[in-house]
C-alpha cells in the first residue's frame, strides 16, 4: 500500500502543493524550452518573420505622431516629441502582448496541462518574457535614435528605465495570473482584458504631457492618476529616454521616483493576490479545459 507520509519524507509532495512562482525559478530549463517554443512558433511560415517586431509599432506610431503630432500640432509644442511618443508605445506595446498572451496561455497549453504535471504558472511567466523579447528590439531602435540626437541620461535616470521595464513585468505577471486562472474558468475574463488593452495607452501620459492631466485634476485625483503603475512605468522611460534628449526646460512629473516606489510595492501586492486567485483555481485547470 503506497505510503503517503513516506513519499512525502523522501521529498516527494503532494499534487497540487507546490510553491508558485518559485517552482518557476527552481524549473528554469523548462522555462527556456517554453520561451523558445514560443518564440519560435509565433513567426513560424510568416515571410518578415522577426520583422514583424519593428513593422507593428512602426505603424502604430506612424498614426499616433500624424494624429497627435502633425494635426494636433504635438510636434511643435513638446520638444523631442517623436522620442516621448515611441517610448511611450514601446513600453505599453510591452503590457499589452505580455498581459494579453499570459492571459490566454493557460488555454492555448490546455493539451500540454492535461497530459503532464508543470508549475502551470510557468506559463503566463514565459508568455510575458516572449513579450520582453519582442519588446527589446523596439527598445534598441529608441536607444539609437536617442544616442543620434544626443542622449545624455544620469545614472538614476538609467535606473529608472530598468526599474519601468521591472514594473510592467510584474504587473503582466500578476494580471496574466489572475484573469489567466479565470479565464479558464469564465472565458468572458479574455473580454475584459481585451477592453482594458484598449485603453490602455490613454489612461497614461503615452500620447500626451502629463501637465495636461496636472491641470485638469484636483491633486489628490492626479496622485492616484501618478500610482498606476502603467503610468509611473512610462514616467520613468520618459525621464530616462526623452527628458535626456530636451534642453532642460520642460518638467518631469512631481516626486517621480517616490510614486514609482510606490508602484512598485502595488504591482508586488498585485503579484501576491495573483498568485493567490491562481493557486485557488488551479485544482480545476484540467477539469475545466
Amino acid at each position: 500500500m503506497f505510503d503517503l507520509a513516506h513519499a512525502e519524507q523522501q521529498g516527494f509532495t503532494r499534487p497540487g502543493t507546490g510553491s508558485g512562482l518559485a517552482d518557476v525559478a527552481r524549473h528554469r530549463y523548462l522555462l527556456r524550452l517554453l520561451v523558445r517554443k514560443e518564440v519560435g512558433v509565433r513567426y513560424r511560415g510568416s515571410v518578415l518573420g522577426w520583422l514583424w517586431s519593428y513593422v507593428k509599432p512602426a505603424a502604430q506610431f506612424a498614426v499616433f505622431f500624424l494624429a497627435l503630432g502633425i494635426f494636433l500640432k504635438m510636434n511643435t509644442s513638446m520638444p523631442s516629441y517623436p522620442i516621448y511618443l515611441f517610448s511611450g508605445v514601446c513600453l505599453t506595446n510591452f503590457f499589452t502582448e505580455a498581459f494579453s498572451n499570459a492571459t490566454r496561455s493557460l488555454v492555448d497549453n490546455a493539451a500540454l496541462i492535461k497530459k503532464i504535471y508543470l508549475p502551470r504558472e510557468m506559463f503566463p511567466v514565459s508568455s510575458t518574457l516572449v513579450a520582453l523579447v519582442n519588446f527589446l528590439p523596439q527598445a534598441a531602435v529608441l536607444l539609437i535614435v536617442c544616442l543620434i540626437v544626443g542622449w545624455h541620461p544620469s545614472l538614476l535616470q538609467f535606473v529608472g528605465i530598468l526599474l519601468g521595464i521591472v514594473l510592467i513585468a510584474l504587473l503582466a505577471i500578476g494580471l496574466g495570473m489572475l484573469f489567466g486562472a479565470a479565464n479558464v474558468v469564465f472565458r468572458d475574463s479574455q473580454n475584459f482584458v481585451e477592453i482594458i488593452v484598449m485603453v490602455v495607452a490613454w489612461l497614461s501620459p503615452v500620447l500626451y504631457p502629463f501637465t495636461l492631466v496636472q491641470q485638469a485634476l484636483p491633486t489628490w485625483a492626479f496622485a492616484v492618476y501618478q500610482l498606476n503603475p502603467i503610468t509611473a512605468a512610462i514616467n520613468l522611460f520618459h525621464a530616462g529616454f526623452w527628458y535626456p534628449t530636451t534642453d532642460g526646460s520642460v518638467p518631469l512629473p512631481p516626486h517621480l521616483y517616490l510614486f514609482a516606489s510606490a508602484a512598485t510595492v502595488i504591482c508586488l501586492i498585485i503579484l501576491g493576490i495573483g498568485q493567490v486567485v491562481f493557486r485557488k483555481l488551479e485544482g480545476r485547470f484540467a477539469q475545466d479545459l
